[in-house]
This record gives C-alpha cells, sequence and structure tokens, in this order.
C-alpha cells in the first residue's frame, strides 16, 4: 500500500507542476533554458545525480508548486504526552491531532498572496518565509516522509526530459482541487503538450 501511495503522491506533484508551468509560459521556458544549458553538448539521458542540483530555478518550480498543490493535504499524530500550547490550553496525551498541510500553505498570516504562483518564494539567496514549519509538503519532525529525497529528484528528472521535448500548454478547462488522501484535480487534470522541433540542446 506505502508503495503505490509514494507513486500516487510524486504523480500527483508532477502533474500540478506542469499545470502551473503551463499556465505560466515564462517560468516554463526559464526552466527550459536551465535546463538546455546544463546539458548542452550532451544527450538528454545523460543526466547525473550531481546534475540535479545545478538547476535552482526547477527546484524552486517544483516547490513553489508544493506548497499550491500539497500532494498530501494533510495527516495525523497521535500526541505523545500532554503539550502546552501557548495560551495555556493542553492537547492531552492520546488526543489525535489532524495538520492541515493544505491550510498551513495557503494560511495569507503565512505567506503572502498564497493563491499566487511565485517560485521566487523559494530564493535560496532570499527566502520569504523562515519558518521551517511554513513549507511542509513532506510532513515534519520524525515521522516525515522517507522517500522526499527520491521524489524530488524523480520530478527534477521527469521535468527536465519533458521541457527539453515538450511545451506544456493549459487547457480550456480549470481543475477543481479533490482534497482526498492525495489531492487530484476532479475529473483529472487536463493539459497540451506540442513537441519541440529543432536542436534540443
Amino acid at each position: 500500500m506505502f508503495e503505490h501511495i509514494s507513486h500516487d503522491t510524486t504523480a500527483s506533484g508532477l502533474s500540478w507542476v506542469l499545470y502551473n508551468l503551463a499556465r505560466h509560459p515564462e517560468h516554463q521556458e526559464r526552466c527550459r533554458q536551465e535546463v538546455r544549458e546544463l546539458l548542452r553538448g550532451r544527450e538528454p539521458a545523460e543526466i547525473e545525480w550531481e546534475d540535479l542540483a545545478q538547476l535552482p530555478f526547477l527546484t524552486m518550480c517544483i516547490k513553489e508548486s508544493l506548497r499550491l498543490h500539497p500532494p498530501v493535504p494533510g495527516v495525523s499524530r497521535s500526541c505523545t504526552k500532554d503539550i502546552v500550547l501557548p495560551d495555556g490550553r493542553v492537547i492531552p496525551k492520546g488526543n489525535v491531532c489532524t495538520i492541515s498541510i493544505f491550510g498551513i500553505h495557503h494560511n495569507p498570516s503565512v505567506w503572502s498572496n498564497p493563491e499566487v504562483y511565485e517560485p521566487f518564494r523559494f530564493d535560496p539567496e532570499n527566502p520569504q518565509n523562515s519558518s521551517p514549519l511554513a513549507f511542509i509538503p513532506f510532513s515534519a519532525g520524525p515521522r516525515n516522509c522517507i522517500g522526499q529525497t527520491f521524489a524530488m529528484t524523480e520530478m527534477k528528472v521527469v521535468l527536465a526530459l519533458t521541457l527539453l521535448r515538450f511545451r506544456v500548454l493549459p487547457d480550456h478547462t480549470e481543475p477543481r482541487r479533490k482534497p482526498e488522501l492525495i489531492l487530484r484535480a476532479e475529473g483529472g487534470l487536463w493539459l497540451r503538450v506540442e513537441p519541440l522541433s529543432g536542436d534540443l540542446q
């Protein structure tokens, strides 16, 4: 079951980032140029592990999409001890708490203009939010997602190879988010793709 969930969450993340790049062609083109520059003179199939750290803007676009459309909208945790909140209220040991990842990522007191897709929020040279718990697409703490490095790696490779070969365009249908165990689009997430002609390098 967990294997299927991990593949489904990565597929959800990939689908939503392609959707966001389709709606923002200027960001899509910048990602494409970044990949082309990185692989200049090499075959696309020659993407190496070390290359993935050299795609900062593509990484920013992925993270912003994960903020706007977290593949897992929420998680539950059982309290192993009494937790005293800043206002003095207590969450008793044994209680199960639901943490809304979607809610945190869309909270205007945490993120300015939270419904706007803005990759530069994640510019490492100019971070817009310093709290480590403001962005938790893979949850947080000792029970966070053990596959997050693999998921990010997979998304970078798939996106890089896709953008080298295709231009992604929005469909006329505006998707409606369907938050279940995994965030999906009601009726599916539809996009159009156009093959890119010419030298990919």
